[in-house]
């Protein structure tokens, strides 16, 4: 951008003339705007001259972000290549763009490029089809409905749990991932057998290592010869494959059932319009892949930061043994599981499932003092709201106590949001806070989770934020 003495220099050149005298006003009015929207632009980190900055590439993006949020305050901007990136760090901030303003953005590219798998789902939708699929769905995930799902849930763990032998090795992550897998598919298709296990077995392979990001990777990437991308492609075919043969005969017998895919099909708008099968198609595929991850993730932290913290893992067992007496949990014991659900809130604030939210911005607005351009990528992250000390005392520390504090109460809005916020929030959070807390009680009431404190277990972020290399773990029974 040159500076206002340039700027004079090379208006003086044009020649006097009524033509060029309007091109010096443009002129004029182009660098009086550009060298005003500069000055309003939040600070930020020092850009590379061509690829700007790249954090995603960093070594550790968490801390980078974290230091740049401590360096830069409530709003700062980068440069990624050609993205201009907008970071959101402030409760009021986020409550704009999620809850009085959610009309004027949209959700980010990344997340869209999971169309290629997911279709049309909550997830991927925007504008109106988003808004008559909330409609249609949302009685499904309403407090009565999941209730009935809670024994499902707890006789999938208990199924884990006999193959378990104390003093043996686990991937506990893995372990907990392919449990809530196999609970999501028995939610969806209750009464169904064989399908369910060709659909276990393409979910594996999607969601396996690093693979779970890759749905999300623009199209010419996934058709390149990359390692895993032919066996990725080959078991989302043989997924979609499954899901519809089952959609379709369900919908040919007229049966529907108690199971998710069976409130789908029952599903009736007030001028009783429903879903078709394309569109059941496209919730079922969104429920696999991210109706069983969150809580997995939120058990796997839960385990990582209780072995940590040995006070904490004794209290969850003081009262597992007290509220429980040696049997399996029931839907009616998770009122009384306060320290439970505090475990898995605290899993929650320190390695939230998902990390960071994204908008676009459809036109120009304000906020905090700046203006931010159409097209501009907001980002807002739980990962630095939830470990800011503005907000949390201790933040770096896990605590489930906080959780029966005042102060913890009566958090700004946004200062802790798991599942996002504002319309677009999570359909399935309760579904998730449930089960989490279950399954968490049912693994702690009869294992202690040991892992070693030299294994470094570090996480990273993708779609979602997953433990780099698994969680390697000893399980020993409780006496």
């Amino acid at each position: 951008m040159p500076d206002a003495g340039v700027s004079s220099q090379i208006l003086h050149w044009f020649p006097n003339s009524v033509m060029v005298a309007a091109a010096r006003c443009f002129f004029k009015l182009w660098y009086a705007r550009s060298h005003s929207g500069q000055m309003l632009r939040p600070p930020g980190p020092k850009p590379s001259p061509i690829v700007g900055n790249l954090p995603i590439a960093a070594p550790d993006p968490l801390a980078l972000f974290s230091r740049w949020a401590a360096e830069y305050g409530d709003i700062f901007y980068y440069r990624a290549l050609w993205k201009r990136v907008y970071f959101l760090n402030h409760p009021d901030y986020i409550e704009y763009v999620l809850v009085r303003n959610p009309r004027n953005f949209m959700k980010d590219p990344t997340l869209r490029n999971a169309r290629w798998l997911l279709g049309d789902g909550l997830l991927t939708s925007e504008g109106e089809h988003w808004k008559r699929q909330r409609r249609l769905i949302q009685p499904a995930f309403h407090r009565d409905c999941i209730a009935g799902f809670a024994d499902i849930m707890t006789g999938c763990t208990q199924d884990m749990l006999y193959r378990w032998r104390s003093g043996t090795e686990i991937d506990l992550h893995r372990e907990v991932m392919q449990l809530t897998l196999r609970i999501v598919v028995r939610c969806l298709f209750s009464a169904e057998r064989v399908e369910t296990a060709e659909i276990s077995r393409s979910m594996d392979i999607l969601m396996k290592g690093n693979t779970g990001g890759r749905q999300l990777l623009p199209g010419w990437v996934r058709r390149l010869p990359l390692p895993g991308t032919g066996e990725v492609r080959h078991a989302a075919k043989a997924l979609d494959r499954a899901v519809r043969q089952i959609v379709t005969r369900r919908r040919a017998t007229g049966a529907t059932g108690s199971d998710l895919l069976g409130l789908l099909l029952a599903a009736r708008e007030q001028d009783g319009g429903r879903m078709d099968d394309r569109q059941i198609r496209d919730e079922v595929m969104t429920f696999f892949l991210a109706g069983h991850e969150t809580t997995a993730l939120a058990i796997s932290w839960a385990f990582y930061a209780l072995s940590r913290n040995p006070n904490a893992e004794c209290k969850l067992q003081e009262e597992l043994d007290r509220v429980l007496a040696g049997r399996a949990p029931k839907l009616s014991d998770v009122p009384a599981l306060v320290w439970t659900e505090g475990v898995i809130k605290e899993s929650m604030r320190l390695y939230p499932p998902a990390w960071a939210l994204g908008r676009v911005a459809i036109n120009d607005f304000e906020l905090g003092g700046y203006r931010i351009p159409k097209g501009a990528l907001i980002v807002m992250s739980p990962w630095l709201m939830q470990r800011d000390d503005r907000y949390f005392a201790d933040a770096e520390t896990f605590d489930p106590s906080r959780w029966t504090r005042v102060e913890t109460q009566n958090l700004p809005r946004f200062a802790y949001f798991p599942f996002g916020g504002g319309p677009r929030q999570c359909v399935g959070n309760s579904f998730a806070i449930m089960e989490a807390v279950l399954l968490l009680a049912m693994i702690a009431r009869r294992f202690t989770i040991q892992i070693d404190p030299s294994t470094p277990v570090a996480p990273v972020i993708g779609f979602t934020l997953r433990p780099r290399n698994g969680i390697p773990a000893r399980v020993v029974e409780r006496a």
